[in-house]
């Protein structure tokens, strides 16, 4: 039976959230804690409400050591790099994610969204400009950019946020490549490659859409930015763990024509602040960092945060 929810991350301007979770049992609305601040209390709490966009809470031992009375954690999520699943397994802790409930997650569509708005920006300079034109510049010669419709887009990972990124793209008329070893490619007009490198040496923009695995941490490395074009895009609205950004650092200094638009940090939960890419791109105008905003729509978090708050009802009921 769960008693005391404790919820580590903003939900009370969502619609109907509040009033799943009250449902369940007494709820504490705790919107930004730090780790330090949840070890404090989560003794106190059966249950456990989180998500990693903006959080600095990663929940691993440290909390779940102190957490007596837990009996679930809930996320209001697909990817869960914020929570050490294998130590709360241990402690049979179970997880409750998104991550497989396909037919709720199919409906969101706004990290794609984002990961496209970030291309445009990207492509045509819109921040920089922007931010010149605030300092009194009116200057086009810098900002000249590119036209998708002569531009080679390369997606890595062709899942549900892939395909849907993909689709954009050729919308504008892009030649749109693709690598996953895990799917077969089938929509007409997207080229499946059979090598990353393949992808990443004929690509003018490189989206990254794959989830957090052993085997695509650190996955764009110093090897990937050796094939990459001097004047490459990289966009990436999935995890910030999955580029190692020294190397990366390394190749924007080498390449002063590429650039990088992300909405994700390595390390982005538990020590942001001390992100090589973070650090340099208050240097460099070659970086666009938006704060992990991909699912931060209205629709987006009523169909994610209301799925994960039933879920945590149906569990309270078994």
């Amino acid at each position: 039976m769960i008693n005391k929810i404790l919820v580590i991350t903003p939900i009370r301007h969502i619609s109907g959230v509040s009033q799943t979770l009250k449902s369940i049992g007494e709820v504490t609305f705790f919107d930004d804690p730090s780790a330090e601040q949840v070890e404090d209390v989560i003794h106190k709490y059966d249950a456990i409400f989180t998500n990693p966009n903006k959080s600095k809470v990663f929940i691993g031992k440290e909390i779940l050591d102190k957490a007596t009375k837990l009996k679930v954690i809930c996320t209001a999520s697909t990817g869960t790099n914020h929570i050490d699943k294998n130590y709360a397994l241990e402690l049979s802790i179970p997880v409750i994610s998104i991550t497989e409930e396909r037919e709720v997650i199919n409906k969101i569509s706004s990290t794609a969204e984002l990961a496209f708005s970030l291309t445009l920006a990207g492509l045509r300079h819109i921040v920089n400009g922007h931010v010149s034109v605030l300092e009194g510049g009116w200057d086009y010669e810098k900002f000249i950019g590119r036209q998708m419709n002569f531009l080679t887009i390369g997606i890595i990972g062709f899942g549900r946020l892939g395909s849907i990124y993909a689709n954009y793209c050729k919308a504008f008329d892009s030649r749109v490549l693709v690598y996953d070893p895990y799917k077969k490619v089938k929509e007409e007009g997207i080229e499946q490659l059979d090598s990353l490198n393949k992808v990443i040496n004929n690509s003018d923009v490189i989206a990254i859409h794959v989830h957090v695995t052993e085997e695509t941490l650190g996955m764009i490395n110093a090897e990937c930015f050796n094939n990459m074009k001097n004047d490459v895009l990289i966009v990436n609205t999935a995890r910030g763990d999955m580029i190692d950004e020294n190397a990366l650092v390394k190749f924007l200094k080498e390449n002063p024509k590429a650039r990088i638009a992300t909405d994700v940090l390595e390390n982005e939960v538990r020590n942001r602040l001390e992100s090589p890419l973070l650090r340099y791109s208050r240097l460099s105008n070659q970086v666009t960092i938006t704060p992990h905003i991909g699912g931060m729509t209205r629709e987006a978090q009523e169909i994610a945060y209301g799925h994960a708050a039933k879920l945590l009802l149906n569990f309270s009921r078994s």
